[in-house]
């Protein structure tokens, strides 16, 4: 009896002494980060940097349109990618658990009955033997260096690393979808200037085919103005292949085969501000989910070190078993029946080839490049957005001049058409003026694309798009 209550005391401060018990290697302290007073690319009427960001707004109130919010639910359900960085998350909860099980005492219980009967022998008759058994047992290897805390805290900063990643993949598959879908609008327009484009160059065909039955113009004038029309229909084939394919790829986007996509608007439906806040780069760093997770997979490299530090030091382990046994059921849970041992161990590193010192220096090493990761991480943050911001107000600018330009060509056309019915000009300038036109407007349709694709882009590099 004194031998059980000197055991319970000793386990007992050895728990206590395992529970007060150091945590060996470094404390996860931020690196030094210097961070810009505002971004470069900013517009002179850009409101000021203490408001809030455009990358803190939800994607359906930054992207109004209705079919292409239901596009991007669609795929935030269905894509795959989503889905895989969800079953990742899963994995690096269950890992955390097993990392954090080894803290605590593993307990095993048992039971067993064994009958034996031996042969008779010249000696003596057949031997009889029953033997039923219960017991309890423990292991636990005390994290008095804080081995497994620290163990624990790297698999935790996984957790979170994967759970930042999966928020990333959200951000680029509602960035990907509104691209997807707003080329796919830029298509269509292209298609419907090219469709506009063939029938007016048809319907010129047909009066220069009428004025050269007539003797007023020469076979040269209906040569061109056919060139003129297999141009705008040669164009066509090429466009519906485009858009075919453009389809297809937001398809796979939101998870489905291949087919059709419905869309109930046209691109320049879908305005934008023309200058949006872009917050303050401090904050930048609390909100783009790629810096969080480069963040945290430092967190868990840190936290490494002190695994490999912990290594240098003695492991020290209990064990325990306690039951009983007994040749017949009735007397198995009786006070002679019973059994207990109990004991502990310490095993100390001593010659190990300089195996831990490498593995402590490889920790360090691995820390090292997670911090320069995640500095480079950051100014690569601070150049995309300064990059979306100056190629958004520059898209502005040209999408402005295009259109300026496009006018121009327009009223080109009309007066090179009413020079030409007047026999002042040849078709030539007819030809070379409608070319001019059809070129412009293709070229205004794509700094429409270009316009809204560098607003998306610019969404995605302040950090938007992942909250739901």
């Amino acid at each position: 009896m004194k031998a059980v209550k000197a055991g319970k005391c000793w386990l007992t401060a050895i728990t206590l002494l395992s529970l007060s018990g150091c945590l060996v290697g470094p404390n996860y302290k931020r690196p030094p980060v210097v961070a810009p007073d505002a971004y470069r690319g900013l517009a002179p009427n850009a409101p000021p940097q203490t408001v809030a960001s455009f990358g803190d707004e939800k994607w359906w109130t930054v992207f109004h349109d209705q079919q292409l919010q239901a596009l991007i639910h669609t795929a935030l359900a269905q894509n795959y990618d989503v889905r895989i960085a969800a079953t990742r998350v899963l994995q690096a909860q269950a890992s955390l658990g097993i990392t954090r099980a080894d803290q605590f005492p593993s307990v095993y219980g048992g039971a067993g009955a064994t009958d034996t009967r031996l042969p008779s022998t010249k000696l003596a008759g057949p031997y009889y033997t029953s033997s039923n058994l219960v017991n309890l047992s423990l292991a636990w290897e005390l994290d008095f260096w804080g081995k497994y805390r620290r163990s624990t805290e790297a698999a935790r900063a996984n957790l979170l690393a994967t759970e930042w990643g999966q928020k990333a993949v959200i951000s680029s598959l509602v960035s990907n979808v509104a691209s997807a879908y707003f080329q796919l609008l830029e298509l269509d327009s292209e298609m419907e200037i090219s469709r506009r484009t063939l029938d007016s160059r048809k319907e010129s065909l047909r009066l220069v085919d009428i004025r050269e039955r007539g003797g007023r113009t020469s076979m040269v004038d209906v040569r061109q103005s056919e060139q003129l029309v297999y141009a705008a229909a040669a164009a066509i084939p090429d466009l519906e292949r485009r858009i075919e394919q453009q389809e297809n790829f937001i398809s796979i986007l939101l998870g489905e085969n291949p087919g059709p996509v419905t869309r109930t608007s046209t691109l320049v439906q879908e305005q934008f501000p023309p200058v949006v806040p872009a917050g303050l780069p401090s904050s930048l760093l609390e909100r783009r989910p790629d810096l969080q997770s480069a963040e945290q997979q430092l967190v868990a490299a840190n936290a490494q070190i002190g695994v490999a530090k912990a290594a240098y030091y003695p492991d020290i382990s209990l064990t325990a078993i306690a039951g009983y046994q007994s040749s017949a059921l009735t007397s198995l849970f009786t006070g002679p029946a019973g059994f207990w041992s109990f004991g502990g161990q310490l095993a100390q590193p001593i010659f190990t080839a300089g195996k831990l010192r490498a593995n402590v220096r490889l920790t360090e090493a691995q820390q090292q490049e997670a911090v320069l990761f995640y500095q480079q991480s950051i100014q690569q943050a601070f150049r995309e957005v300064s990059d979306s911001l100056v190629g958004y107000r520059k898209d502005q600018e040209f999408r402005e001049q295009q259109e300026l330009l496009t006018g121009a060509a327009q009223d080109t056309v009309r007066l090179a058409n009413i020079r030409y019915g007047g026999g002042v000009t040849s078709y030539l300038e007819v030809l070379d003026s409608d070319t001019r036109y059809f070129d412009a407007q293709i070229t205004l349709a794509q700094a429409e694309l270009a316009e809204r694709l560098a607003l998306v882009q610019l969404y995605n590099a302040l950090g938007g798009g992942w909250q739901q």
